[in-house]
């Protein structure tokens, strides 16, 4: 089956965004890992990497969603790119003077988590407006398998590179990445009106929770909200955990650890790849349903890593299905977003769920940290494993069938696939159409009359 072509605009587009999820990939785990080989962080310490990093980006971004709705698209991504190479190149220039410090690779952190909300909610409604409706779902499958191919490539190439060239160069390589993703942007052709708020009037602090007003208020989008804010943040807050288990207590090389991510992110080439024919066969709402329950049953397979072979080969599988499931799941989800949002509401929706999702990952991660310096990395595994077993209670409730509504109804139903009944109540009708046909309009009341006196309702 031939590629459906998207237009050359959103080809601009994703290939701007490839260029930043390879940099990104090869940068993948890159602050846990100079945390722990670098500056000998202790668990809790980088457990709060993960988590003060981003809980401060959402305070610095809560402002942001409605200036994003009301500004051009594209010149929001371009100074994202350009904010996020400028704080990302600091890294290597501290530790080429040996000035690196653990409050530095915080400041990175919230610097990078702040951008990286605004440049989603620019970028939502940007790709909203670019594609066609029923394209959404096609252009956020293309996004969701580069993001995985280039965790599957970048990782191994990632830790090679740590071993051969130091610590901070995976680092050095994603922050040029950015900058090339602002220069792709740069590069998309057309012009793009401003947008205005509604009537004319100026934004207003209320306009700040607009976001979270849709959201709870629509049924489907809450259910999906309260879901997403918990897997996200188990998965996250067990990705340091993991980092410690494996490198510290476990000894494995960075380049196993690398690996251990990298291979089973091929699954997610399979997830994307199957999202558009499985809701053309499935339906959406079962899709958001089934895949969303079957990614929450394999965390606690992590609780099982050992050293050596058979321990690499435990995360490699259960990472494989884990991803394998999100891959399928998120362009489904993405694109039932914005398909429930209206166009002028997008950015301060996602700018709303963006914050939200980094204050869960921000709260568990911190909570696992806690956990693991009170206890162990794999006893916070299992607490974590166990809580996302309880994820799918908060999914949309299930429907007698999934394309109940776009179904006609039995009076939309042609009458040659209908069965219908004779009943006296039939007999009766065609009676009353024969003589109202009979006698005219005009003899309306002495019909009634004779049906009266007949004993016909």
């Amino acid at each position: 089956m031939a590629r459906r072509s998207l237009g050359r605009r959103f080809g601009s587009l994703w290939a701007s965004y490839a260029v930043s999820a390879y940099g990104s990939g090869l940068g993948f785990g890159a602050l846990p890992l100079i945390a722990v080989l670098v500056l000998d962080a202790s668990p809790a310490q980088v457990s709060a990497l993960a988590a003060v990093g981003p809980a401060v980006g959402a305070l610095i971004a809560l402002p942001l969603g409605p200036w994003v709705e009301f500004h051009r698209k594209r010149p929001v991504m371009i100074a994202m790119d350009l904010a996020r190479f400028a704080t990302m190149l600091t890294i290597p220039v501290a530790y080429a003077v040996e000035l690196l410090s653990f409050v530095h690779l915080l400041v990175v952190s919230a610097v990078v988590a702040t951008s990286k909300i605004a440049f989603s909610a620019a970028s939502g409604a940007y790709l909203k407006a670019l594609v066609r409706p029923d394209d959404l779902l096609v252009a956020n499958a293309r996004f969701e398998s580069t993001t995985w191919s280039s965790i599957a490539v970048g990782p191994p190439l990632g830790g090679a590179a740590v071993g051969l060239f130091g610590p901070v160069t995976t680092v050095t390589v994603d922050a040029f990445s950015y900058l090339f993703s602002a220069l792709g942007i740069t590069a998309i052709r057309g012009r793009e009106e401003r947008p205005r708020p509604t009537g004319g009037r100026r934004l207003r602090a209320a306009d700040l929770l607009d976001g979270w007003r849709h959201i709870l208020a629509h049924p489907g989008l809450r259910a999906l909200f309260l879901n997403q804010l918990l897997v996200s943040g188990l998965i996250m807050c067990s990705e340091p955990l993991l980092a410690v288990l494996m490198l510290r207590h476990l000894g494995f090389p960075p380049w196993q650890y690398g690996l251990a991510f990298a291979v089973p992110c091929l699954g997610g080439l399979i997830g994307s790849r199957l999202a558009r024919r499985a809701v053309a066969r499935y339906g959406q709402h079962r899709i958001l349903r089934t895949v969303g329950t079957l990614r929450a049953i394999w965390l606690i397979g992590l609780v099982l890593v050992q050293p050596g072979v058979v321990g690499l080969a435990t995360v490699m599988v259960v990472e494989l299905a884990i991803i394998i499931s999100m891959s399928l799941y998120n362009p489904v989800l993405a694109t039932y977003r914005l398909e429930h949002t209206a166009a002028d509401r997008i950015a301060r929706t996602l700018s709303a769920w963006s914050i939200s999702s980094s204050a869960a990952i921000a709260i568990l991660s911190a909570l696992a940290g806690l956990l693991a310096n009170a206890t162990s990395p794999r006893v916070a595994l299992t607490v974590a494993g166990l809580l996302i077993l309880a994820s799918p209670l908060l999914l949309p409730r299930p429907r007698a069938r999934d394309d109940s509504k776009n179904r006609p109804t039995a009076r939309e139903t042609p009458l040659p696939n209908r069965r219908r009944r004779t009943t006296i109540h039939d007999h009766q009708g065609r009676y009353k159409a024969r003589l109202a046909a009979e006698e005219g309009q005009a003899d309306r009341p002495r019909v009634a009359e004779r049906d009266r006196t007949q004993g016909i309702p």
